[in-house]
């Protein structure tokens, strides 16, 4: 099955790549809704209330306790499916990724047309000004809730629940499914929506899954890959 992949790498010059969370396990972050993962530990409060737009504004100094210590992504590095799709990108085969999470490493591996669904712990405004502010500024340069220069509160530039995803993002990626040779899923359950709705603008007949675990749209795929990313991108040459 592996190898029928690195043939479809091969034979596509306009691949993209749609990712979730299990894209970035294998740098030591996290999952959500795995058996270890984020929604499945025990917290005061639930991970799905913390993370949603209402709890950020009337809960900040708790929504920025939990944020700091679980979704601070600075400490991990690239491995190496994020290296591989960059190295694609460099050969003009992959022309976008698109990525439910909000870690910034593919960027950090060199990739530069990403599209974040769910937008970046690596931007972040002030709710007052918007005025930008960086990580660092937030995950160790403040103590409780960050501040602006001028007072208000510093809003991580990520998409909580009950707010809606960027316009303007997800039509991009729309185009780039739409037109793409080959469409590589990986690394995501396909169950939160609309981002797993959005691949129904696949028009191609190259559609891979890679997934440790079976999902319900397996069978839409021409090519199912239950195996780790790890071990099926370091094939690629």
């Amino acid at each position: 099955m592996i190898d029928e992949f690195l043939n479809i790498i091969e034979k596509s010059d306009n691949i993209v790549f749609f990712g979730g969370a299990g894209v970035s396990t294998e740098s030591g972050i996290p999952d959500f809704r795995s058996k270890d993962g984020l929604y499945n530990q025990k917290y005061k409060f639930p991970p799905e209330e913390i993370l949603s737009h209402n709890f950020f504004m009337n809960n900040t100094k708790e929504f920025y306790r939990f944020y700091k210590e679980k979704l601070n992504s600075l400490k991990y590095e690239p491995n190496i499916t994020h290296i591989k799709l960059a190295e694609l990108e460099k050969r003009g085969k992959l022309k976008a990724i698109v990525t439910q999470n909000i870690d910034g490493l593919h960027q950090k591996a060199g990739s530069k047309n990403v599209f974040e669904l769910h937008g970046s712990v690596l931007r972040n405004y002030c709710m007052r000004c918007n005025k930008f502010y960086d990580a660092e500024s937030v995950f160790e340069n403040s103590e409780d809730i960050p501040r602006c220069e001028c007072g208000g509160i510093i809003k991580p530039d990520v998409v909580l629940y009950e707010e809606g995803l960027d316009e303007n993002v997800v039509m991009s990626a729309i185009d780039s499914i739409a037109k793409a040779d080959c469409l590589i899923i990986a690394g995501t359950s396909l169950t939160v929506y609309p981002a797993s709705s959005l691949i129904r603008y696949y028009n191609g007949n190259k559609l891979v899954l890679i997934n440790r675990d079976a999902t319900t749209y397996d069978r839409y795929a021409n090519l199912v890959i239950n195996k780790s990313l790890g071990d099926v991108f370091k094939k690629i040459k």
